[in-house]
């Protein structure tokens, strides 16, 4: 499992991306990567709303005040919502399923970065939750998670290295 290794290491968040769109292909493995994804008690409560929409990709670079900008250069985003009503574990499962979709972004060589919509508001005090209804369709009980942007990356950046990892927040058998 060294590749895993590897991927695990190289993957970080990407803020820059070229103008290159995805291929439909690279779409559909980075969503196929979100429904494979492990769910609480199996019940896959999340939805998907894929975007490749410059204009869309734009207003939602805006519906949070601060953290979303990168949104507006990304060639592809995916906004993770969840049903609360099914699952009491719907956060988990949608990070889950944004982290993997994120996993399968570095795999293929692709650039993703996490924006959180959960509890966050644009500059003028309106919810993410109720831009992306609004923008979307979205109705009720769906709360949004996050969304992940994707593009070609824009920028090198080093993987993590050893020497920077935290060994000091490993606790075994106790604190």
């Amino acid at each position: 499992m060294e590749q895993f290794s590897k991927l695990i290491q190289t993957r970080r968040s990407m803020r820059k991306f070229t103008e290159e769109k995805l291929t439909e292909n690279e779409k559909k493995m980075l969503l196929r990567a979100a429904l494979i994804s492990p769910t609480s008690k199996n019940t896959r409560g999340w939805e998907f709303i894929a975007v490749d929409d410059a204009e869309t990709l734009r207003k939602l670079s805006v519906c949070r005040e601060m953290g979303s900008g990168f949104l507006a250069e990304a060639a592809f985003a995916v906004v993770v919502l969840g049903d609360p009503t099914k699952s009491d574990a719907w956060i988990e499962d949608c990070s889950i399923a944004a982290i993997t979709m994120q996993l399968q972004a570095e795999d293929l060589g692709l650039g993703s970065c996490w924006s959180h919509m959960r509890n966050r508001f644009s500059a003028d005090g309106i919810s993410t939750k109720e831009t992306i209804q609004k923008l979307f369709g979205v109705p009720e009980p769906y709360e949004p998670l996050c969304i992940i942007g994707f593009g070609h990356k824009g920028m090198d950046r080093k993987p993590y290295e050893d020497d920077r990892m935290q060994w000091e927040k490993v606790h075994t058998n106790r604190f």
